[in-house]
């Protein structure tokens, strides 16, 4: 049995959940956006007050490594080394993507003998972070960056897969694919309880992350928003 403290900020939702053996037995969660600096670490220290009151060791931390937003997984990652190193314990990272796709599966039932699962976390304009599984978490389609047409997954439909798709990013694909084989799932977001899954086989298999040199999976280099003017900033601001 292991005792995980699983945490996820790699959205607008900010989530700690912990798990054990199959079981959540606390978790916090909230929507609002924005509030991973602020929320996060209190929600930590409310799951080890929770531990530490029923005499509960923990055996490892799992954080959601991406792809999503940088300053979350930022944020994430770093309260989790933290944790990690500070309790001499393993660090466990779980792909965002895949955690949709768990999350998907466990909540919705689909009847299809050959489905695939994609995933997508909004990126900028019609971009998403995306990739294709199978029910067994095999990637037919491995995680990247994809701008969004009409002909996005064609070659997928055309092996006869029916595509579910889920995720803050799926929105941007109803705008252009209305073709017949895909369905939309709505309101599935990566959340720390959904992680129980993937962080207990990680922990079975020993498949732990480096608590010094592991990074997000970014997908793509970062990019600053540039003021569209500087010099006018500077003149109004003088």
């Amino acid at each position: 049995m292991a005792n995980i403290l699983n945490i996820e900020t790699s959205t607008d939702v900010c989530s700690v959940a912990l798990t054990s053996d199959g079981q959540v037995l606390d978790h916090r969660e909230n929507y609002e956006g924005q509030t991973h600096a602020t929320l996060l670490s209190q929600y930590v220290k409310e799951m080890l007050d929770y531990a530490r009151s029923r005499e509960l060791a923990l055996d490892a931390i799992a954080v959601s490594i991406g792809p999503g937003s940088y300053t979350g997984l930022r944020i994430g990652l770093s309260e989790a080394k933290g944790l990690a190193f500070g309790l001499n314990v393993p660090l466990i990272g779980v792909n965002t993507l895949q955690l949709l796709t768990v999350s998907a599966m466990f909540n919705h039932f689909v009847d299809e003998e050959k489905v695939l699962y994609i995933p997508m976390i909004d990126a900028r304009r019609m971009e998403v972070y995306t990739a294709a599984y199978t029910p067994a978490l095999d990637a037919v389609l491995e995680p990247q960056a994809l701008i969004l047409d009409e002909h996005s997954f064609e070659h997928l439909l055309e092996q006869g897969y029916a595509l579910v798709l889920m995720g803050n990013g799926s929105d941007k694909a109803r705008q252009v694919l209305s073709r017949g084989g895909v369905t939309f799932i709505e309101g599935v977001k990566p959340v720390a309880v959904d992680m129980m899954a993937l962080a207990e086989k990680a922990w079975r298999e020993q498949a732990f992350i480096d608590v010094a040199y592991s990074t997000p999976l970014y997908l793509k280099e970062f990019q600053a928003t540039k003021p569209k003017n500087p010099l006018k900033s500077l003149t109004a601001d003088s």
